[in-house]
């Protein structure tokens, strides 16, 4: 029987494939030693255009990196916004949990969630604005068998095509059936009692009509233990494609009901370790209050953050003739995505400070009686409910020639959130993972007497409707030039009730437009070896918490859209058995807004951020590879009341990952065994550059064993030495010992069976 190496994989693509920003798809030629390996790095690339067309990787004029499904299983990400650490230019603290991620990309400013990432399915974005409070785009989306690969493109025509994203765009696509039935189903355990079973099926239903359906079911007391069931889940997909004798027609539905512990900043102090969590089986419920009257109402707490909802959509793509070509996108998102968190706010004290009594406290569930030496702390019981909503299409004509491919497409999307807030609602607990809320202290028996509040009860609407075009043009055999011109209108209907009273304490309508623009030449001097040039214009247009935030701004006629210049200049060289993509980038952010917690004073800001991008990879023949990602930045805050001159938050100086694999043989078995080593530079923890978060290195290894029969077997362990890194201090509170640890050691073992 002939082996094929796990590292060359084979990927059928359609070049008629039309998606409003590139997915790239690694297709490999199947070597069974009998064919040459020239085509080993071939990549092609469903180009960052508005056409769509497909190209191969090392002619784009823009930087993408690609993930497929064996490169996200030697990541094995335990949330989506994890596998983004593999896209060079972007660091994403995923320490979090399962939602609710930071993600920063190329130097863009940030405070916390991913106010430039866009996560697309199918080439239409899950939900259109990137980031509104207590939601960022991964918290939307699950990682399962159904995926067959990723791409991120940053930078390059983001402002132009899509929702404009001037950040990241990744987007992930969905296995498609064929002729051949085939399917697998998958269980996974790991040391932290996770129990996981993953399914996929497809084939064809009738002629040139085919299918793919999968989904997971899984529960676990969460990587860091709270005791009971912190993390449970299911997801359900279904993909239909539809070939017709000019084109195809795809739907697709994925239905997700899945949440995990909120991981929060934890207090820095003796006894406290990465496994430490503030939410258990003592505190999971809880009565929190609101409104002026003092209403109360009782939440489960251990369901925090998560997404309980469906994308529905598709696309069809059909060939017109005469060089004609026709492509619409479109999907709706219905859902909610409540957040039930643990909150720490300031410093960890002696119970004595603040006792009553002035030497005990009781155990509100317990009984307990707790000395005045325990350590305790308040915790915020922060509680939102959203609805969100959304329905985007993106269509596209596209006219090609001898010479040139034009495009002139129109996007629209119409979104809303209705929002419920109750945050604050302190009191002092007891230091200690699970720690328990206490009686006899003012503060926890009487709320008046407690700090800060913020209710709301909002509801908004927004629509975003653009007009563009798109021009690549061949100069010479060598040399490419495109340009792309992006004409925006923005609206949104917002009011909000602060304070839960019933009194409308803001209300907007905005109605701005923005015009986008890119231009990007590429010159391939060699076949597997060019460079490129790129300008970008974009922006980052205000949603409703923008808004909100920004009211006074608003009322007063301040310009509240963010302004995104971008100059990028690449490297480009795919030889047969190696590849390095490098990329050098220039950006300035212009008009971003920062602010601790909702409710807080607005810091008005402007960063510039200069680096590099290093995207390469090796394959021997005895079996090695190695795969490498690093990106080397300096930012700057070159604006700000008070910051000025300083470095951006929470962004190190330099990040590394290089990824060994070595594939072997033992027996009647066949296997890879794999790691990933991640370095990573001091970064500040606030934009006053106060606090230093250190740096550090972490290891993960696994193995996979292939058996001829169709079952594999699988071990991976992350973060091997258990290092307990911190990913970010106390946003709320910068002079706090409070801060964020990556995820703990912790090791999986996955069965599967291949049919």
């Amino acid at each position: 029987m002939t082996k094929t190496p796990l590292t060359k994989s084979v990927l059928a693509i359609s070049v008629a494939t039309a998606f409003s920003l590139s997915s790239t798809v690694t297709a490999q030629e199947t070597n069974t030693g009998d064919e040459p390996a020239d085509d080993l790095f071939e990549q092609i690339v469903v180009t960052g255009t508005a056409s769509g067309k497909a190209q191969r990787k090392v002619e784009s004029s823009y930087a993408t990196t690609s993930l497929g499904e064996e490169d996200i299983k030697r990541l094995a990400p335990k949330s989506t916004a994890e596998l983004f650490r593999a896209i060079p230019g972007v660091w994403s603290e995923s320490s979090g949990g399962v939602s609710g991620a930071n993600v920063f990309v190329r130097g863009f400013p940030g405070g916390g969630d991913a106010p430039f990432l866009t996560l697309q399915l199918q080439g239409v974005p899950v939900f259109p604005p990137p980031t509104i409070s207590f939601l960022e785009n991964s918290t939307l989306f699950r990682i399962d068998e159904t995926i067959q690969f990723m791409e991120g493109l940053r930078g390059g025509p983001n402002s132009v095509v899509s929702n404009g994203q001037p950040g990241l765009t990744t987007n992930f696509i969905l296995k498609e059936g064929s002729e051949v039935t085939e399917g697998s189903f998958k269980y996974t355990t790991s040391d932290y009692d996770l129990q996981r079973v993953d399914g996929v099926l497809s084939g064809e239903v009738a002629e040139d009509l085919y299918f793919m359906v999968g989904g997971y079911i899984q529960q676990s007391p969460g990587i860091r233990d709270a005791g009971f069931t912190s993390e449970k889940g299911h997801q359900f997909t279904v993909n239909l494609t539809k070939e017709l004798d000019n084109g195809k027609i795809n739907l697709f539905s994925r239905v997700t009901d899945d949440h995990g512990t909120w991981y929060l900043p934890t207090p820095l102090v003796e006894g406290v370790d990465n496994t430490y969590t503030q939410i258990g089986t003592l505190n999971r419920q809880a009565t929190v209050q609101f409104g002026p009257d003092g209403e109360s109402q009782a939440f489960d707490f251990g369901r925090g953050r998560g997404w309980d909802g469906a994308v529905s959509g598709g696309s069809v793509e059909l060939d017109l003739g005469q060089g004609w070509s026709f492509v619409d996108r479109f999907a709706y998102t219905s859902g909610e995505a409540n957040t039930f968190g643990l909150v720490p706010n300031g410093d960890p004290v002696a119970l004595s400070s603040v006792a009553d009594n002035g030497t005990n406290a009781q155990g509100a569930v317990t009984g307990n009686v707790y000395a005045g030496d325990t350590l305790v702390q308040q915790i915020g019981r922060w509680v939102v409910l959203k609805d969100i909503e959304s329905f985007t299409n993106d269509l596209a004509l596209t006219k090609t020639g001898d010479r040139y491919e034009a495009t002139l497409g129109y996007y629209r999307a119409n979104f809303s959130s209705n929002d419920w807030w109750a945050l604050g609602n302190h009191s002092y607990h007891v230091i200690a993972s699970g720690g328990e809320n206490l009686t006899g202290i003012d503060c926890n028996d009487n709320q008046d007497s407690c700090a800060w509040n913020y209710d709301i009860n909002s509801t908004g609407d927004g629509t975003t409707s653009a007009l563009y075009a798109a021009l690549k043009y061949e100069l010479t055999d060598t040399v490419t030039a495109d340009i792309g011109v992006r004409s925006e209108d923005h609206e949104i209907e917002y009011t909000v009730d602060e304070g839960l009273d019933g009194v409308i304490t803001k209300a907007v309508q905005y109605d701005e437009s923005d015009v986008a623009f890119t231009a990007g030449a590429n010159w391939q001097f060699e076949k597997d070896m060019g460079v490129f040039a790129r300008y970008s214009e974009g922006s980052k247009m205000p949603y409703f918490d923008d808004l909100r935030d920004n009211f006074g701004r608003f009322q007063a006629g301040e310009d509240l859209i963010v302004d995104v210049t971008q100059f990028e200049l690449g490297y480009k060289l795919a030889r047969a058995n190696f590849s390095l993509y490098a990329t050098g980038f220039y950006n300035e952010v212009e008009g971003d807004t920062f602010q601790t917690q909702p409710g807080a004073p607005v810091q008005v800001l402007t960063n510039e951020a200069y680096g590099i991008e290093l995207d390469g990879a090796y394959y021997a023949d005895n079996g090695f590879s190695v795969t490498l990602n690093a990106t080397l930045q300096e930012t700057e805050i070159t604006q700000s009341p008070d910051n000025q001159g300083n470095e951006a938050q929470r962004q190190p100086g330099w990040q590394i990952r290089v990824t060994p694999s070595y594939d072997f043989d033992l027996g009647d078995y066949y296997g890879t065994v794999y790691g990933t080593l991640s370095m990573v530079d001091d970064r500040f923890s606030d934009n006053a550059n106060s606090v230093v978060l250190e740096g550090y290195e972490k290891l993960d290894v696994g193995v996979i064993m292939y058996a001829y029969e169709g079952f594999s077997f699988e071990v991976a362990v992350q973060n091997v030495t258990d290092e307990d890194a911190l990913t970010e201090g106390d946003p709320r509170s910068v002079n706090s010992p409070n801060g964020r640890f990556i995820l703990p050691r912790t090791a999986t073992f996955s069965v599967a069976y291949q049919f």
